[in-house]
């Protein structure tokens, strides 16, 4: 499986992004998905996830309430939506993928990784 993230950018304090991730040669829509990211000087951490079907997802604290996790199979692209964005949200972000029975925050549970997409948050 491979997996393009793209949709980073510069954006204010408050403002908005929508990151996507397209994935390829595999298949997508078997595979519960993640976003990570990782800021300078610190450890990748866990974003949110979201089941093959749709039908769960899981966020880290930090984000509840403010991004959203989506999935579009037809597509094989998963989404996540970022609202009110704060300086401390800045970092390179992730998506992976993993054939599981249950959402995981693990990221050594992750078997597939995309390059990673830049966003900043100025304040």
């Amino acid at each position: 499986v491979q997996l393009q993230a793209s949709g980073g950018g510069l954006v204010q304090a408050g403002g908005s992004l929508r990151l996507s991730c397209a994935a390829s040669g595999g298949t997508f829509r078997r595979y519960d998905m993640g976003w990570f990211r990782q800021a300078p000087g610190k450890e990748r951490e866990f974003v949110a996830a979201i089941r093959w079907t749709g039908g769960s997802t899981y966020y880290a604290d930090s984000v509840k309430g403010r991004l959203i996790m989506s999935r579009d199979s037809a597509k094989n692209t998963v989404y996540l939506q970022m609202n009110s964005l704060k300086p401390e949200d800045t970092a390179v972000y992730y998506c992976a993928a993993r054939w599981g029975t249950i959402l995981t925050a693990r990221k050594n549970e992750y078997d597939y990784w995309g390059q990673g997409t830049q966003v900043t948050v100025s304040s």
